[in-house]
Order: C-alpha cells, then sequence, then structure tokens
C-alpha cells in the first residue's frame, strides 16, 4: 500500500461510503416519521406516477359519492311529496264516489265538493312549492320533454355511463290537477260526480306510475352508491400497498444503515490516521 500525504484515498472513499449510508438513512428516517414511502418521484417514478392518479380517481369518486348523496335526497323529497299527492287522490276518489251516492243531500254534496276543492288546491301547492335547493322536482322540470336536463355525476369522465340524467331515467311530468285533468272537476251533483270519479282514477293511476318510476331510480341510485364506496375503498388500498411505509421492512432497513453510518464514521477516523505513518518512517532514519 503506498502513502501519500496530500491524496488520502482510503479516508476519501470511507468518506464516500458514510455518505451514501447518511442518505438512505435520512431517507429511512423522513419515511418512517412521514409513514410514507414515496416521497418524491424520484424514489419511484412509476409507483409515484401510479399512485397520483389513482389519488386523483379517489377524490374524483369521493366527490360523486357526494353528488350521489345529494341526488337520492332530491329524489326522496320528491318521493315524498308524490306519497301525499297520492293519499290525496285517494281522498278525493273516496269523496267523489260517496258524492255519487243517492242518499246524500245536496247540503252534503255541497259540503264534500269544498273539501274537494280545498284539497284539489293543496295538491297543487305541493307541486308548487316542492324543490331542492331552489331545484323545481314537481312541476315538469325533471320530464323527458323539459329544455334543461338535471344530471347527477358520479363517475370519473363525462360519459353516459358516468352520470344519472333524472329527465330520462325517471320522466316525472308536472303533477298539476290540469295536466292530471281533473282541474275543473266537481262533485256538486251525481252527474258531475261520475265524471270527476273517472278523472281523479285516471290521476291516480298515474300518479302512482310516476312514483313506481322514481322508486326504481331511487333504488338503482343506492345500488350505485354501494358500488362507489366498494370502489373507494379498493383503490384506497391499492394505494395504500403502494405508497404507505412497512414499518417492519423500513426499521430493518434503518438499522443496516445506521450501522453502515456508524462504521464508516470509525473507518474514516482511522483513515485519516494513515499519512501519519509517515512521520513513523521518518523518525526510523
Amino acid at each position: 500500500m503506498s502513502l501519500r500525504v496530500f491524496t488520502n484515498t482510503i479516508s476519501l472513499n470511507a468518506q464516500r461510503a458514510m455518505s451514501v449510508s447518511s442518505a438512505k438513512l435520512e431517507s429511512n428516517l423522513e419515511r418512517v416519521a412521514s409513514g410514507i414511502r414515496l416521497q418524491r418521484s424520484s424514489d419511484n417514478n412509476g409507483a409515484f406516477h401510479q399512485t397520483e392518479t389513482l389519488r386523483g380517481d379517489v377524490s374524483t369518486l369521493r366527490q360523486g359519492a357526494k353528488n350521489l348523496n345529494d341526488g337520492i335526497g332530491m329524489i326522496r323529497t320528491a318521493e315524498g311529496a308524490l306519497n301525499e299527492q297520492i293519499s290525496i287522490l285517494m281522498r278525493l276518489r273516496e269523496i267523489t264516489s260517496q258524492s255519487m251516492s243517492g242518499t246524500l243531500g245536496n247540503t252534503e254534496r255541497v259540503t264534500q265538493n269544498l273539501e274537494f276543492s280545498a284539497l284539489r288546491a293543496e295538491f297543487d301547492r305541493i307541486t308548487e312549492n316542492t324543490e331542492f335547493n331552489h331545484q323545481k322536482l314537481l312541476d315538469g322540470s325533471l320530464a323527458s320533454s323539459a329544455s334543461k336536463s338535471v344530471t347527477i355525476q358520479i363517475g370519473l369522465d363525462s360519459g353516459d355511463d358516468s352520470r344519472f340524467n333524472l329527465n330520462q331515467n325517471m320522466n316525472l311530468t308536472a303533477m298539476t290537477s290540469s295536466a292530471l285533468n281533473f282541474s275543473t272537476s266537481t262533485i256538486s251533483t251525481a252527474n258531475d260526480a261520475i265524471t270527476a270519479l273517472d278523472n281523479v282514477s285516471l290521476a291516480l293511476e298515474k300518479t302512482s306510475s310516476i312514483r313506481s318510476r322514481v322508486g326504481i331510480v331511487l333504488e338503482r341510485m343506492d345500488f350505485a352508491k354501494s358500488n362507489l364506496n366498494n370502489s373507494i375503498e379498493k383503490i384506497t388500498s391499492t394505494i395504500s400497498s403502494i405508497r404507505d411505509v412497512d414499518f417492519a421492512e423500513e426499521f430493518t432497513s434503518l438499522t443496516i444503515h445506521q450501522i453502515l453510518v456508524q462504521g464508516a464514521s470509525a473507518m474514516v477516523g482511522q483513515a485519516n490516521l494513515i499519512p501519519q505513518s509517515v512521520l513513523t518512517l521518518l523518525e526510523e532514519q
């Protein structure tokens, strides 16, 4: 082994080894402290890009789940209003049937006609006032023929499969007495009650059919919500397996690099003493 005073290659090699081990030790400490294995793209460019893409997907899907919850709330509001309107129509048909009976006098028919008119007004009031976040629900805004569609975005892109078009799926037409053809019905006479009974029965049948469509869409959205939550869970699990620290593995690596740093540091000290051997040679001369 040659002896040099100005250039101590053994010390330089030991310092380089200590620098490499120190950098790895620093990385180990950073990962253990944060719990994240991929701190930056240089750690693993492919895996880092993959996890960032998946994290973006999860964020979008979570917002889709929130949108879906809002949509479910909207549809439940409409369904509740339709249930009340069906109850009104059932009562209207009941008093209309009673008014057809020849056992009723004119006074009773007048009273029942007043109730008929009041319930019809309430039917229209429900239609006018049922809304969700300023969006009218029963005035025909959710009909398939409406000029503006109401959609619920739940997926990752703008495709039809990533959205619910409430207008196309529900076709919730205007729920007014005029649209259902009983706005001018009266039960003040037995003959009028016969005509009113047909009109109210048809209105009840149509309203029940619309409520069924609303219920089917609501059921579909409940399944979509479950699927969204499952997708979010599985993708998040995949991100964790790629991005998060395996502490057992990391602590093993941390211990190894601590030993290497300590050993390299000791070797640097020893290597720095080698040039002093020249003085020993000079003393022997």
